[in-house]
């Protein structure tokens, strides 16, 4: 007996997630524009207080203004379909795994009662992640593949991801940063594929 296998998403259906994600970040970025402080104030991470840490699971849909979300944008977008293309599930495992960390990060080293909203630390999460999992590919032939795409990512988003961390400007988060990218890199141990051993 011959079982078929499970139908694959669509390319489409996966590169729609993280887009789909990006327009939520878009739409709460209008409404606080419209109503000042609808969100921030009460849903970023907000450092040292116990309140603040329900914006780990908030903060990455929220940003302090329109050029705070529109230079997040681009690199989210692009960085966010590459890891989708690994499935929908490990997209949003990467996701998870990257805000946790990274929001967690954030709330324990920031200064107290720093408030922290943006999508860059997702950013940098995805980043962690398509640099590490070349090194956990399943086979010899992913791993080359992973390595080829992680070189360009490096080469197009390195020098902004070092300097997003080690030479951050004033009113930007390094840890956010930081603790996005090892969360990233984190997920991709954690969520890495299993290796098929054939028996003989």
């Amino acid at each position: 007996m011959t079982s078929t296998p499970p139908t694959r998403r669509p390319f489409l259906s996966r590169v729609l997630q993280p887009l789909i994600l990006l327009a939520v970040m878009w739409a709460l970025r209008l409404v606080d524009a419209i109503f000042p402080d609808s969100f921030n104030s009460w849903l970023g991470i907000e450092s040292w207080r116990f309140g603040g840490l329900d914006g780990v699971l908030f903060s990455p849909l929220l940003h302090a203004n329109w050029s705070h979300l529109i230079s997040n944008s681009v690199p989210f977008a692009v960085l966010g379909v590459l890891v989708c293309l690994d499935g929908v599930k490990r997209f949003w495992g990467v996701t998870a795994i990257s805000a946790l960390i990274g929001g967690l990060g954030t709330w324990l080293v920031n200064s107290p009662g720093t408030l922290t909203v943006g999508a860059s630390g997702l950013v940098f999460g995805y980043f962690g992640y398509l640099l590490i999992r070349a090194f956990v590919a399943p086979s010899l032939g992913h791993g080359i593949l992973y390595a080829i795409i992680a070189i360009g990512v490096g080469i197009v988003y390195g020098a902004a991801m070092f300097t997003g961390i080690f030479a951050a400007g004033t009113g930007i988060s390094w840890q956010g940063h930081l603790f996005g990218a090892v969360g990233g890199g984190l997920a991709a141990l954690a969520l890495r594929p299993k290796r098929v051993v054939v028996s003989r």
